[in-house]
């Protein structure tokens, strides 16, 4: 049987305005097995592309390609399909060891990430179909790349969605605990088994340089994990204070500091919301902040309670910059999007007596490059703000 799926007029009209998810409640018939390479069927019969189809997701259908000629992907087409994104991160001249090498529906490979650190690959299979493929998806990797080991963090609860284990395996070579990675200057020690994410907040490496490039004086990096923007700071700043509340990430923060010999750097194990709260009461005042707190709303529910967390933590922050001085704030829930987060923004600095402008506007790093047309593939928003009084 050739794996089929037609999906309604509503799932077609969404595939033809250029989003590659079809949505189950859009599936009109499926003749598939859980996982399998499909050709997608608009509603009178006619033919769409290729997807991966998922038996158990609400995104039933992740399109691979709209060419209705093609034959359907195999080995060849997946080669040149990452060949094709290595090939835009080499265009890039990252400045790091440490980087995204497959960035899922932003690169045409939905649902499948691939990170680099050093000469190791951090691999995800985020759907039944990419998972599927995934001895294939490792073979390709490693002669396409020759990485020392590649290593499995299938542990995001998405994959329980689509009915997959939650796990972290090795899957080629030889991956160790630690890797140590650079990102211009900067050296990162990385816990590529148990870190958050796949070891390191990627995405953000772009905007830690461009903070690094506002920084003077007294600097506070609130939710410092492991200290990245911490020590991209601590470049130009006189001294910085992390905030983490993990006593583990803070620990790892104090280690890179001194791996980099920042002196500078101290980090305090504390809840940042109370921390900034007490900075305030204390008087103490900053030149430099950066605000980059996990997602606050994990989902459309939770909006409204994100809604009051970044707007209390962006108030605090306003309070404790001095005039003249620079707030990085950031926000990875794609549930709050940039022109929430910026009324949010507004009204702290309302709230704080504070008269702001806005400096920059800023995204995810462009190795976790946004797909036109789908919001979901823009998640982390970073305003660059400075206080006028």
């Amino acid at each position: 049987m050739d794996p089929a799926v037609t999906i309604t007029h509503r799932g077609e009209e969404r595939i033809r305005a250029g989003h590659p998810w079809v949505y189950r409640r859009d599936v009109a018939e499926a003749r598939a097995e859980p996982g399998d390479t499909v050709r997608v069927l608009g509603a009178r019969g006619r033919p769409l592309g290729y997807a991966l189809f998922s038996s158990q997701s609400e995104i039933a259908i992740r399109l691979l390609t709209r060419d209705v000629d093609a034959e359907r992907p195999g080995l060849d087409w997946w080669r040149a399909r990452l060949a094709s994104a290595m090939a835009y991160r080499a265009e890039l001249g990252i400045d790091a060891t440490a980087y995204r090498v497959i960035h899922g529906e932003a690169d045409g490979l939905p649902s499948l990430v691939v990170d680099r650190y050093g000469d190791y690959l951090v691999v995800q299979t985020l759907s039944q179909g990419i998972d599927r493929l995934r001895p294939q998806i490792v073979t390709l990797l490693q002669d396409l790349l020759q990485p020392v080991g590649i290593l499995a963090r299938n542990d995001p609860r998405v994959r329980e969605l689509e009915g997959l284990d939650r796990k972290v395996e090795l899957l080629q070579g030889e991956v160790p605990e630690r890797v140590t990675v650079r990102e211009g200057s900067v050296e990162h020690e990385v816990d590529l088994w148990r870190g958050q994410k796949t070891g390191l907040f990627l995405d953000q490496r772009e905007n830690r340089q461009a903070a690094a490039g506002y920084t003077r004086g007294r600097a506070l990096d609130c939710f410092s994990y492991h200290g990245g923007f911490a020590m991209a700071l601590a470049r130009r700043a006189a001294d910085v204070v992390a905030l983490e509340i993990s006593a583990d990430a803070a620990a790892r923060a104090r280690e890179n500091a001194a791996r980099n010999s920042l002196s500078n750097v101290s980090v305090k194990t504390v809840n940042v919301f109370d921390e900034l709260r007490e900075l305030d009461r204390a008087d103490e005042r900053f030149d430099t902040i950066v605000l980059d707190p996990p997602a606050f709303a994990k989902n459309r529910r939770s909006v409204p309670a994100a809604w009051s967390g970044y707007k209390e933590i962006n108030l605090r922050a306003l309070k404790l910059l001095k005039p003249g001085g620079y707030l990085v704030t950031c926000s990875c829930s794609y549930n709050v999007d940039e022109a929430l987060f910026g009324e949010i923004l507004w009204e702290a600095a309302v709230d704080a007596r504070a008269t702001v402008a806005v400096v920059e506007k800023r995204m995810q790093s462009r190795d976790h490059p946004v797909l036109l047309g789908v919001p979901e593939t823009y998640y982390l928003k970073c305003f660059i703000v400075r206080k006028l009084a």
